[in-house]
C-alpha cells in the first residue's frame, strides 16, 4: 500500500468544504479523524471497521474498547475519543433537560481541572432545557469582572427564560467566598427586573460541587424541582 492510498481520500475533504459535514457519511467522517489507515488497511476499511463493533451513539468509548479494533494504535484511539468529546461538550448538551444540580454539575465539570478560575453561564429555556452554555470570563472571580450585563446579555439574545451560573475553585475548596454571595445577590436582583430568574449558583471541583440552592442562598423553586 503506497502512502498516497493510505490517506484520507480527497473527495471527503472536497464535500466537508463544499457541503459540510452532513454530505458526508459517518465513516468518512471518522476517516477524517484518523487522517490515515494502518498497513494493510486503508484508512476508510479501517473507520468502517470500527464503527461496526462501537456504538459511539451510546457511550464514548475507552482507549482499551478501541484499540480492539485490529491495528488500531493508542494514538487513533486518543484522537477519535477527542474528537467525540469536543463534539459532546459543545454540542452534546443542547436540549439536554436540566432538573437538579447534579445535572448541572454535569455540563460544566470538565472546567474543573482549568488552574484559572471559569465563571460559566448556562442559559435554559421555559422547559430547562439546555440552550447553551458559555465561558464568561477567566481569571480571580470578583464583582467587579462579574457584571450582570455580561452574564444577561446571552440570556437575552438566547430569548433564554432561567439562567444558571458555575465557578470552579482551583483550590478544591468549596466553601462560598463572600464575593461569591455578592455576585450571586447582585445577579438575582437584575434577574428578577429582567423576569429571567438565577436558578442555581454552583461551586465545583473535580469531584464535588456546592450549589447555593442547596446552601439556602438562592431561594428554592428553580432546577432543584422539575418545571
Amino acid at each position: 500500500m503506497t502512502i498516497k492510498e493510505n490517506l484520507p481520500q480527497p473527495d471527503i475533504r472536497e464535500r466537508l468544504r463544499e457541503a459540510g459535514s452532513p454530505a458526508v457519511s459517518d465513516h468518512e467522517l471518522l476517516a477524517a479523524i484518523l487522517g490515515t489507515g494502518i498497513r494493510g488497511k486503508d484508512v476508510r476499511s479501517l473507520a468502517s471497521e470500527i464503527l461496526a463493533v462501537n456504538n459511539f451513539s451510546a457511550a464514548i468509548p475507552s482507549v482499551k474498547d478501541l484499540i480492539k479494533t485490529s491495528g488500531l494504535g493508542h494514538a487513533g484511539a486518543c484522537r477519535i475519543i477527542a474528537a467525540l468529546e469536543l463534539g459532546r461538550r459543545f454540542y452534546g448538551t443542547r436540549g439536554r433537560r436540566v432538573l437538579n444540580p447534579q445535572d448541572a454539575w454535569q455540563l460544566v465539570r470538565h472546567h474543573a481541572d482549568c488552574r484559572r478560575e471559569h465563571f460559566i453561564g448556562c442559559t435554559l429555556n421555559g422547559a430547562h432545557d439546555l440552550i447553551a452554555v458559555r465561558v464568561i470570563t477567566t481569571g480571580l472571580i470578583n464583582k467587579t469582572i462579574i457584571h450582570p450585563r455580561e452574564v444577561f446579555a446571552d440570556a437575552v439574545a438566547d430569548r433564554a427564560c432561567a439562567i444558571l451560573v458555575a465557578h470552579n475553585h482551583p483550590s478544591g475548596r468549596l466553601e462560598a467566598s463572600v464575593e461569591d454571595l455578592e455576585i450571586t445577590n447582585r445577579l438575582q436582583e437584575a434577574g428578577e427586573l429582567l423576569g429571567i430568574p438565577l436558578l442555581d449558583h454552583l461551586i465545583f471541583s473535580e469531584h464535588n460541587f456546592v450549589s447555593l440552592v442547596e446552601a439556602g442562598v438562592i431561594k428554592r423553586g428553580g432546577i432543584c424541582n422539575s418545571p
